[in-house]
């Protein structure tokens, strides 16, 4: 079983995958990318590294067939192959403070927020994966240990696929606090 855990930058995925408690192998992707040079550029605008798509999915077959299930942790994550996809979700306007408070600059934060209310990663994901294999989780203003029981319960089967429960839409609109 290979398990996705993504969501836009700044949604807790990283904090919530260290605090899962599963039998997946978790892969912390991003890592990986760097780690394993699987990159074909240098975005210098938004001074990021372009992941080699191609290199990573080989590269997550080959870690699977030696480590067994998978739980890949990443904002690309939902663009590979996976069993069940969680995206987490975050009101933009706490998306956009975490970002900050982290050291983003105010135009990535911006770009993040934006991207988290126009739900980009989450129609990736349908796109890919089908809304039968999509959960959304929301993280904001929550005990990550309770997200993570959530994630948990994703993982389980025990919670029934949910893409499309969650709406930001208003803070286009100027529903921004």
């Amino acid at each position: 079983m290979r398990v996705a855990l993504t969501g836009t930058p700044g949604t807790g995925k990283t904090t919530i995958a260290d605090r899962l408690e599963t039998d997946l192998d978790t892969v912390h992707l991003n890592d990986a990318i760097r780690e394993e040079d699987l990159t074909e550029s240098v975005d210098e605008e938004r001074d990021s590294l372009v992941a080699d798509l191609g290199a990573v999915e080989a590269w997550l077959d080959d870690y699977e067939a030696e480590h067994g299930d998978l739980l890949v942790e990443s904002h690309l994550a939902h663009l590979f192959d996976a069993d069940r996809v969680v995206v987490l979700r975050c009101d933009p306007s706490e998306l956009e403070r975490r970002l900050a408070d982290r050291g983003e600059s105010e135009a990535k934060a911006r770009e993040n927020a934006e991207s988290e209310a126009l739900d980009v990663v989450l129609s990736e994901a349908v796109e890919r994966h089908g809304e039968e294999r999509v959960y959304e989780v929301v993280t904001t203003d929550r005990d990550p240990d309770a997200v993570a029981r959530d994630v948990e319960a994703v993982i389980a089967g025990e919670r029934e696929p949910s893409a499309g429960t969650v709406d930001y839409t208003d803070w286009l609109m100027g529903g921004r606090e």
